[in-house]
């Protein structure tokens, strides 16, 4: 999935030159907690969170809030992304730097902006959690072709496969496959798959009550 289809297009941006009193009433008029800061050209110089402003008002500046200007404390080293990239590669982004968007810029000029919010309703579209639909879960060993295999058993049920996760197995040399197929009674498909000698790991137990 690439950025330009998840990133906010009205992006509601403010002046280095603006006050910080200015700053605060942006983003309480358009419910935000971050702010990309613009020149005169309305080239990306900057960002302004929430969070700096208290920060600022906390640190005991004596400074006029109505006459402080946004460029005092803006972050002028901003992480930006591009809207052809893809929003898988911003998950690791905003983990390991901790932020709380991305702004989006082309040409210098921001075009959008990512939120944590907008990340999160990413990562429930990729696992198909939003749809009507039920999870399985099956160890196999870490070779070539086993997700092949597994989604052929699916196949011959006439059932969709709504989304598919591949993680690490706990025992070594093994991965395991997270489906969500578009039934919400997978019986059928988890005896199909345990009578082809596959490990189901989820549901458990056989015949349990799904």
């Amino acid at each position: 999935m690439k950025v330009e289809a998840m990133m906010n297009r009205k992006v509601v941006t403010v002046s280095e030159k603006a006050t910080i009193e200015e700053g605060k009433q942006q983003m309480k008029q358009h419910r935000i907690r971050h702010l990309p800061v613009v020149d005169d050209d309305l080239k990306l110089i900057g960002i302004v969170s929430d969070r700096d402003l208290i920060e600022w008002k906390n640190t005991g500046n004596e400074s006029d809030p109505a006459s402080a200007l946004i460029e005092s404390v803006m972050t002028r080293n901003v992480i930006t992304a591009h809207p052809r990239e893809f929003i898988e590669e911003l998950l690791s982004i905003f983990y390991d730097e901790r932020i709380g968007c991305i702004p989006v810029v082309e040409d210098q000029h921001v075009v959008g902006i990512i939120t944590e919010r907008d990340m999160l309703y990413t990562l429930i579209q990729l696992t198909g959690a939003h749809q009507p639909s039920s999870q399985i879960e099956v160890s196999v060993d870490n070779i070539a072709g086993k997700l092949a295999e597994v989604t052929a058993v699916i196949k011959k049920h006439h059932v969709n496969i709504t989304s598919v996760l591949v993680y690490p197995g706990e025992i070594e040399l093994t991965k395991v496959l997270v489906l969500r197929v578009q039934t919400m009674n997978p019986k059928v498909i988890i005896e199909s798959l345990r009578a082809e000698g596959y490990n189901v790991l989820w549901p458990a137990v056989p015949g349990e009550r799904l």
